[in-house]
């Protein structure tokens, strides 16, 4: 088990990894971590992040899909944590030499109206919910040839860089269930499948958050965004790209690649 002197060295590591735009070999590949040590880095690495200014907005789940699960080897889906400077407006444009090997994936997020705290059921997790959009998260990990272990990627923020929000749309107007998602690069193309591939429905994947920080005495605060995971394979980006998501009942989101 690491020391925490360990835990915020190794922080450290991927923080100036991301700062630099430079990648590093992956954490276990010297230093073996359970899950709980991969979440004490991430935690640690989010509050370099915080300690510069950039605040919390919201928490994002990820290996959502049945396949990257049992690819995986794990039960649940994992989480990380998303921060104001990971906001990129609908519209906008990311810089392809501000990443490592950028990819991205469509979602649907959740915006919080109240608190929500586990054990919830995903009905119950629903009614905290104020709006709902549809999404897309650039991933970026941060080692070396796209190569990790379950506690690096866990360690490495699950891998977030950024993400664009679309249109809210107030929840209970339909079911969020098994929504038709289109991801086009280019005009062309990319992906297409349905929110059902997010842990079946995405407000199961929200409970399941909600159930996985009660254990540690936390909660999902009021006004939170929350990612509910990939619908699809993620797609790699490169300077001149256009990427964009059209979702059944939700409209669109998009970004450019400079």
């Amino acid at each position: 088990m690491p020391s925490a002197d360990d835990v915020d060295a190794l922080a450290q590591i991927l923080d100036r990894a991301t700062l630099d735009v430079r990648p590093v070999p992956k954490l276990t590949g010297t230093t073996p971590l359970s899950l709980d040590d991969a979440y004490a880095v991430q935690r640690a690495g989010i509050g370099l992040r915080r300690l510069r200014g950039d605040d919390l907005v919201g928490m994002k789940m990820g290996l959502t899909s049945r396949a990257k699960m049992q690819q995986m080897g794990v039960q649940v889906p994992i989480y990380g944590h998303l921060t104001r400077r990971m906001i990129l407006d609908d519209g906008g444009t990311v810089q392809r030499s501000a990443h490592i090997h950028p990819r991205v994936e469509p979602e649907i997020a959740f915006l919080l109206g109240r608190d929500l705290e586990g054990p919830v059921t995903p009905a119950q997790a629903l009614l905290a919910v104020d709006g709902v959009c549809c999404a897309l998260e650039l991933i970026d990990s941060r080692y070396e040839n796209f190569q990790f272990t379950l506690p690096d990627v866990v360690a490495d923020n699950g891998s977030s860089s950024r993400f664009v929000l679309g249109s809210v749309v107030r929840p209970r107007d339909f079911d969020t269930g098994n929504l038709g998602m289109v991801m086009t690069k280019n005009g062309a193309l990319a992906e297409c499948g349905s929110s059902a591939a997010i842990y079946d429905h995405p407000a199961r994947s929200l409970a399941a958050l909600a159930n996985q920080l009660a254990p540690l005495g936390e909660r999902l605060r009021a006004g939170a965004i929350v990612m509910t995971g990939g619908a699809t394979a993620a797609i790699a980006l490169a300077a001149g790209d256009h990427v964009r998501v059209d979702v059944q009942g939700l409209g669109s989101a998009e970004f450019f690649v400079a």
